[in-house]
């Protein structure tokens, strides 16, 4: 969750592969987020480890996402979420994997990431 790649899919991914119901995913992932992030966020914070365009952009792009999911995702067809939320899973590891690739051609000391607060 603290690095953003977020945690719907991959509870929904589990949930269906344990043969539970996948609407059970929401309240969990939920749930899990709601302990989680504000205790996370501290020490991102403390150590000034966050981007302030980032933030701002997550906050301004919440509002149609929102309101994107309560009217159109709700009224999917559960089979079609699923298969959105398997490309979107893909395509993350994808871009992520990427990244990780060209950061290992890069010469050793010139990362350009945020402050290592792990």
């Amino acid at each position: 969750m603290t690095i953003g790649i977020g945690m719907y899919a991959p509870c929904m991914i589990l949930i269906s592969l344990l043969g539970m119901n996948p609407i059970a995913a929401f309240p969990i992932m939920m749930g899990a987020c709601a302990f989680l992030m504000p205790f996370a966020s501290l020490r991102f914070i403390r150590y000034k480890a966050f981007s302030m365009r980032a933030a701002l952009g997550l906050i301004l792009g919440g509002v149609p996402g929102v309101l994107i999911a309560a009217y159109i995702v709700k009224s999917l067809p559960l089979v079609a979420v699923r298969w959105l939320v398997v490309i979107v899973v893909f395509y993350a590891a994808f871009v992520m994997l990427r990244s990780d690739a060209a950061k290992r051609d890069r010469p050793i000391g010139q990362d350009d990431d945020l402050v290592d607060v792990v």
